[in-house]
């Protein structure tokens, strides 16, 4: 009998085409560090395709939105890399390759690895017909027929934890979930920055019984305009980092986990960027233009740039 249709035996070519979502030998060098090793002779179909291409289909995927039966014919058989995909996601490689990352970037920008605070809120995407009605809710204050995520960052917007419900779950009720989840990846959170939405008795003394302060950042009640709120921005621009990702703009997915899945590839590629670049630019990304603009510089490539009105630091004092 012939090999299984789901994994192809046409090796890659010479002429493969090239795309933006692509690794560079720098950043491919970054993930390889932390993905499981093939063991030549071991159990099962021998690999044909390189880990890298794998990697670079589900990135791919990721950044355009495209089905998986919709992957160009440069990349291995859709079925391969799915089936990749699948397996880390199930085995806790994708969310051990996030989290050593994560460490990484941190270390990298003079932080702690571990984070010491944190900061959460929700957002609420649309479902696509894909996604059971089981998994799906409707969101009255959004008008969101969907899902929601709730993500939980630290102070530069890194991502520590997510979890995916149905829209029509109130933010402090998937709160609960959320900060168990975030003690068990993150031990030394002790502090947790939230809107008035999180705002409950019962949300405060559970965050209090895992020792985590929970402080809501209100909204003034005499401000109609827009601006930059303490600690909430910073959470607020991740969910717009993964926006970028048009897999997650909609939620395509028939699994939650699957969704997850998209995300944390979303930061993954995120964070590999900042590792790969040069070391004079790794902190480039704790700029931000605040809501009072004042001089500032940075240096770029060797050479003291002027940053213009409104360029800072987005230090806390917190690790």
């Amino acid at each position: 009998m012939g090999p299984a249709r789901a994994h192809s035996t046409r090796l890659p070519g010479p002429g493969a085409r090239h795309y933006p979502s692509d690794l560079t030998d720098a950043q491919w060098q970054v993930i390889a560090a932390h993905l499981p090793r093939h063991v030549p002779g071991g159990r099962g179909r021998p690999r044909i395709w390189p880990a890298r291409r794998i990697v670079e289909a589900i990135l791919y995927l990721d950044r355009t939105g495209c089905a998986w039966r919709y992957l160009p014919s440069d990349f291995p058989p859709w079925q391969t890399v799915y089936g990749y995909f699948a397996a880390w996601r199930d085995d806790g490689t994708l969310a051990r390759l996030h989290g050593q990352l994560r460490a990484q970037v941190r270390a990298a920008a003079g932080r702690s690895p571990e984070p010491t605070a944190a900061v959460i809120d929700s957002q609420s995407v649309r479902a696509a017909d894909t996604v059971p009605r089981a998994t799906r809710g409707w969101d009255a204050a959004k008008k969101v027929n969907g899902r929601k995520r709730h993500i939980a960052v630290d102070t530069t917007g890194l991502l520590l934890d997510v979890v995916i419900t149905a829209a029509s779950v109130q933010d402090r009720d998937a709160a609960r979930p959320l900060l168990w989840n975030l003690r068990r990846a993150c031990p030394r959170v002790r502090l947790a920055w939230a809107d008035s939405g999180y705002q409950a008795h019962r949300l405060t003394a559970w965050a209090t019984a895992l020792r985590i302060t929970l402080q809501i950042v209100r909204r003034p009640d005499d401000l109609h305009t827009f601006t930059v709120l303490p600690r909430r921005w910073v959470v607020e621009r991740t969910f717009a980092w993964i926006s970028k990702h048009r897999r997650t703009v909609r939620d395509y997915e028939h699994l939650p986990a699957s969704h997850e899945a998209m995300i944390l590839w979303a930061m993954i590629a995120l964070m590999t960027r900042r590792l790969a670049q040069p070391t004079e630019l790794s902190d480039a990304h704790l700029a931000y233009v605040g809501s009072n603009p004042t001089p500032a510089t940075i240096k770029l490539a060797g050479q003291t740039r002027s940053s213009g009105p409104g360029l800072m630091r987005c230090g806390s004092g917190l690790p």
